[in-house]
């Protein structure tokens, strides 16, 4: 193998997750047509949606992306895709791969953030808050929907009254804007050759 060929990084596709409420009825009501365009920038834009494999705001992502052809990836609690159905109760359907971990919510939280370059938070209840906070311990790069309700709306006062700064957050009402924002803020850290 040539020495290019092991140190070029330049065919890895960027994987941005999108987190958000699995329920949706506190969120604002358009929050699932601005999480559907969210996943289809994310593939418009060139990258791989990572998900929590669930319903709600992650599943229309995923249905964002699917529609234009992007590739989705999910991350399941479940230990495999029986238990993923049947006990869990989620969807198969719009992800191109779904990992089993078999690690329940608190478990998967940690894979999904963590398996992503970046993470963009919809509006959410208490485990898109667990993802928020991993991924900012984690030093990540995170772009909030704003607008869209749930944790999404609270998450700049959050960071203010904890005194750890604004990390690498970034916030915006728009899809378009903030998965540009977001891809871009990505490929500035990617390692040079």
């Amino acid at each position: 193998m040539s020495e290019h060929v092991m140190n070029s990084h330049e065919h890895l596709k960027i994987k941005i997750c999108v987190s958000g409420a699995a329920e949706t009825g506190h969120c604002a009501p358009d929050v699932l047509e601005k999480t559907k365009e969210l996943g289809k920038q994310v593939a418009v834009q060139g990258a791989v949606l990572v998900t929590g494999a669930t319903t709600g705001a992650p599943y229309w992502a995923a249905i964002g992306a699917k529609d234009v052809g992007g590739f989705v990836i999910g991350v399941s609690p479940a230990v495999s895709e029986l238990e993923h159905i049947k006990k869990y109760r989620l969807p198969v359907d719009y992800h191109d791969i779904i990992i089993y971990t078999g690690f329940g919510y608190s478990g998967r939280n940690l894979l999904l953030t963590r398996s992503a370059d970046a993470v963009l938070i919809t509006c959410g209840r208490i485990g898109t808050l667990n993802e928020f906070t991993i991924s900012f311990e984690d030093n990540k790069i995170i772009g909030v929907l704003t607008g869209t309700g749930g944790i999404a709306d609270e998450v700049e006062d959050l960071l203010k009254r904890s005194h750890r700064g604004m990390g690498k957050v970034m916030f915006d009402p728009d899809p378009r804007r903030l998965v540009e924002r977001v891809i871009e803020a990505v490929r500035r850290e990617k390692v040079e050759e």
